[in-house]
């Protein structure tokens, strides 16, 4: 098996047999009203992280992370919110340091870009994180989808799926991994509770 690094989420690194290789790209599909940043933000504490934020201000996504009551790290926050979303995160992504985190938190805005530049964007982004051993994960979410989606999804090597369901009266969060070329695909889905954590939901085990 090829060297892996960490996510910092355990659940995930223990159904990822040790975590994501070295430049892997992530899209992780969630609802806009689910926990889904909870994640992101525990993604930080595993090593440092770039944390691109496309709709919020730097200072939201700041408090929103200190103020998390899992366990999280220090990023550098930097808020895409330009006319020109692509050439900025570019930008940025050019001084990403060896063996780090990308985040970008959402995608849509970038997706919303011309097609043949997100092409060269994705393309872009790939030869960096392979230069620097780094992986990213980017925040894709599933309503009024844009068009260029589907070409996220096409260039992730992973891709994380997190869904809500009301079960009764409770709320259940299920995370599946439909895409992983790394090999070792979970194939199961992964209960999950995200309260003030991420964490495997034992509620319903039977002993």
């Amino acid at each position: 098996m090829s060297r892996r690094l960490n996510t910092g989420i355990d659940v995930l690194d223990r159904k990822l047999e040790g975590g994501l290789p070295p430049g892997c790209i992530v899209a992780f599909a969630a609802e806009p009203a689910n926990q889904s940043e909870l994640l992101l933000y525990e993604l930080t504490a595993a090593r440092g992280t770039l944390y691109l934020s496309t709709e919020r201000s730097d200072d939201a996504v700041r408090h929103a992370i200190e103020s998390s009551p899992s366990a999280v790290g220090s990023p550098t926050v930097r808020d895409v919110a330009s006319d020109t979303p692509l050439a900025e995160a570019t930008r940025f992504i050019g001084a990403l340091p060896n063996g780090a985190n990308l985040v970008i938190d959402t995608m849509d805005a970038l997706e919303r870009c011309d097609s043949n530049e997100y092409v060269r964007f994705l393309n872009g982004l790939k030869s960096q994180l392979l230069e620097t051993g780094s992986i990213a994960v980017l925040h894709c979410l599933n309503r009024n989808e844009p068009a260029n989606r589907t070409r996220t999804l096409h260039v992730a090597d992973a891709v994380f799926d997190l869904r809500t369901e009301i079960a009764g009266t409770q709320l259940e969060n299920y995370l599946t991994i439909p895409k992983f070329r790394d090999g070792g695909q979970p194939t199961d889905a992964i209960k999950l509770e995200l309260t003030e954590e991420v964490a495997i939901d034992t509620s319903r085990d039977i002993a």
